[in-house]
This record gives structure tokens, C-alpha cells and sequence, in this order.
């Protein structure tokens, strides 16, 4: 096998959580393009709509409306839709709630001091608790065939802590956001699900490794911007095709001896 060839997942097929948002819409176009079958699940419907749309000349992807916090949910996805694909041998956890910092309608629910436990409860199970059940589910099927790839889709900021001065309005201090205190528990969280996952079903020959993006620039606060390139040694945010490689490369056999790893792409922010 050449180099180029440990790339190829055209045997493969990826289940991408969450993969009808602006991410997962890039992991799913990567993987396609490494001739991999793809399914997405997402339980916005909207986003669905968008994203059927988006591939809609593309007969290797598959689109599925799902709550990956309701076990029962996923049992019957796998008795299902599964059973009309094929059984995944790659999961990428990407799903997450992570608004806006810049939106006014979650802008007084951010502060630790005003966090509602309804909010963490929610954010935690669609980051967190649903990662843990789509492992536990989709990783039970590949180590049956003995081999498989989980990907955790971590942050920078599950290496680091937020630093929470890149929210501020240089104009008017009572529109400064923070971070929110579940989006780090839920990065670091992640990590930890990656070590744990990287020896349970090794055996198995199952790898799970994770990668930590830095920010993403998406039209985000002019000021926000300035304030978080001042972080990074490269100067700028990344662009959202950056990290596609990256996901191509921890699914694919170029990784083949990679397992239990935090892959940082940040612009070097999280060497200071």
C-alpha cells in the first residue's frame, strides 16, 4: 500500500453526529471526498433540509433526523438505518449546543453566576452524554467487526481555559459576553472520553483519538476578532477548510499507529 493509498476510505462508512451544521457540513465533504459513504445525524430538521439540499448530487451521503441524547432513539437507528447503509466503522462525535457569544438572547444566561442547571443539563447531554452513547453503540458494532475509528471533535479551548477578555465590547461594557461554562466542561470532557475510549476497545482494533480546533472565523463581532488574533502567533482565526485534512488523516490508515491522541490545529494558540 502507497502512502496516498492509506488515505482512501472507500471501503468506509462514517457516522458524523451533529453533521448538518457548519462543521460537520465540512468533516462530511472531506470524507467524500476520500470516496467514504457518509451518514449524517442531527436532530434540527432545518439544518437537514439544508444540508440535503447542499448534497443533494451526492449518492454516497445519507441523512437522518436523530436525538443522539435518547439511547432508545439510537437502538432503533441501528436496527434501521444501519441495516439499509451498512454498519459505520468511523464516528465522528461532533455534535454540540454552542451559541453564539455574540447573541443577545443567550448573552444573560452565559455568567456562572446566573447559568441555569436547565441549560447545563441540556448542553451536557447533547455534548457529552450523547458522544458517550453514540461510542458505546457505534463502537459496539465495530468491535464486533474488529475494526473501527472514533473521532472526538475537542477545542482549543478543551486544552486551555477561556480567556474570557476576547468577549469583551471595546465600546460598551454592558454588552460584554463570557464563554460559557458547559462549552469548556464539554471540550475537556470530550479528551478525557478519548483516553478512556483509546484503550477499552484496542483489542478490538479500535482507535479514538480527537482534534481540538481553534476558532473559526464566521462572521463573527469585528472586535471579538481583533481581540482573539492577538492569542494566536499565526494573527487570524482559521478558515473553516483548514481542518479538513486533519479529519481525513485520523480516520483514515495514515493514522494507523496514532490512538489516545489530542491533535491541536490552533494557530499555534495553545503553544503560549
Amino acid at each position: 500500500m502507497t502512502v496516498l493509498e492509506k488515505f482512501s476510505l472507500d471501503r468506509d462508512i462514517a457516522i458524523i453526529t451533529g453533521g448538518a451544521g457548519l462543521l460537520g457540513r465540512y468533516h462530511a465533504s472531506a470524507l467524500l471526498d476520500v470516496n467514504c459513504k457518509v451518514i449524517i445525524i442531527d436532530n434540527d430538521e432545518n439544518k437537514l433540509k439544508d444540508s440535503i439540499k447542499y448534497f443533494s448530487k451526492n449518492k454516497n451521503i445519507f441523512h437522518y433526523q436523530l436525538d443522539i441524547t435518547n439511547e432508545k432513539d439510537i437502538e432503533i437507528f441501528i436496527k434501521t438505518a444501519c441495516k439499509d447503509v451498512g454498519d459505520p466503522s468511523i464516528l465522528i462525535n461532533n455534535a454540540s449546543i454552542d451559541p453564539k457569544v455574540s447573541s443577545e438572547t443567550v448573552k444573560n444566561n452565559m455568567k456562572l453566576e446566573t447559568f441555569h442547571i436547565d441549560q447545563w443539563n441540556n448542553e451536557i447531554n447533547v455534548g457529552l452524554t450523547g458522544a458517550f452513547l453514540c461510542s458505546k453503540h457505534f463502537g459496539s458494532l465495530m468491535a464486533i467487526r474488529k475494526k473501527g475509528v472514533i473521532l472526538n471533535i475537542s477545542s482549543d479551548l478543551g486544552l486551555i481555559a477561556p480567556n474570557q477578555s476576547i468577549y469583551k465590547n471595546n465600546n460598551d461594557e454592558t454588552l460584554d459576553f463570557v464563554k460559557p461554562v458547559t462549552y469548556s466542561v464539554i471540550k475537556h470532557g470530550l479528551i478525557g472520553l478519548t483516553k478512556y475510549l483509546s484503550t477499552y476497545w484496542i483489542k478490538e482494533g479500535i482507535r479514538c483519538n480527537a482534534l481540538a480546533p481553534g476558532g473559526i472565523l464566521n462572521n463573527q463581532n469585528p472586535d471579538f476578532v481583533k481581540n482573539i488574533e492577538k492569542l494566536i502567533p499565526m494573527n487570524r482565526m482559521a478558515n473553516i477548510d483548514e481542518y479538513q485534512a486533519a479529519v481525513i488523516f485520523l480516520c483514515s490508515d495514515a493514522s494507523s499507529y496514532m490512538n489516545g491522541s489530542i491533535l491541536s490545529i490552533d494557530g499555534g494558540r495553545t503553544a503560549w
